[in-house]
């Protein structure tokens, strides 16, 4: 079964992609690009929902994305290691969609989670590339990937970002996904323990910062990334 797609974004947990880099997806799949979601755990960790509500949530994100694959590792939330284990689990998930670009968790952010998964997939990114690490999936030795680029979206902390993606016609979508937590963030009939995302404050400061990369660029939203090296370009009109 070919399983290959365009871009395959991994999150640390479920809704980090939808968070940082909804709009984004959502726009490749309006340019007829395939997209694979990752996620590395369950949040089984978080103080709200459970293990069985944040699978439901994430495939209606996913349905409302309009991304072509979702899985999820099951690594241990707030306990993954970068280990040769975890590092394994996620070279054969990349060789398995084997993406032209991978999208990560930020390098660092409040959530720890978040900067050793960033470091989980850039290294596997890496190794996945090399013919002497072997992997198998459903019995079959895989053939060894190395994806084009490693793009880092930017989460709760403010990283400077690299280049900036217009997504204003995706902003209503992009908060449609993630609204599809419902055990995570903001609703009028929510019930249960406050935490730093579950409060309307929290919807209103990710807006602002779609307003604040949009406004860098000249447009009205905008979703901010990190490169690991430098973009080229044989046109500068492309960069426009």
């Amino acid at each position: 079964m070919d399983n290959k797609v365009d871009i395959l974004a991994f999150g640390a947990h479920p809704d980090d992609v939808e968070l940082a880099a909804g709009g984004t997806i959502i726009k490749s799949v309006q340019q007829g690009k395939k997209i694979a979601i990752v996620d590395l755990t369950q949040g089984e960790l978080g103080s709200r929902g459970t293990i069985e509500t944040r699978y439901d949530e994430a495939a209606n994100a996913a349905k409302i994305m309009g991304v072509h694959y979702r899985e999820n590792l099951k690594l241990a939330d707030g306990f993954f290691e970068v280990n040769e284990a975890s590092l394994m689990k996620v070279v054969s998930t990349i060789r398995k969609y084997k993406p032209e670009i991978v999208l990560a968790n930020a390098p660092s952010d409040r959530h720890p989670d978040h900067g050793r998964g960033n470091a989980l997939i850039s290294r596997a990114c890496f190794l996945s590339g090399l013919l002497k690490i072997e992997t198998e999936s459903e019995g079959k030795a895989q053939l060894h990937w190395r994806p084009k680029a490693v793009y880092h979206y930017i989460q709760d902390r403010y990283l400077s970002p690299d280049f900036i993606v217009d997504v204003s016609a995706q902003r209503d979508l992009k908060f449609e996904a993630i609204l599809a937590y419902k055990t995570q963030f903001y609703q009028t009939d929510m019930t249960g323990p406050k935490t730093p995302i579950s409060g309307q404050e929290f919807l209103d400061a990710l807006e602002a910062r779609l307003v604040q990369f949009g406004r860098d660029i000249g447009v009205k939203y905008g979703e901010g990334f990190i490169t690991e090296r430098p973009l080229g370009t044989n046109d500068l009109s492309n960069l426009l």
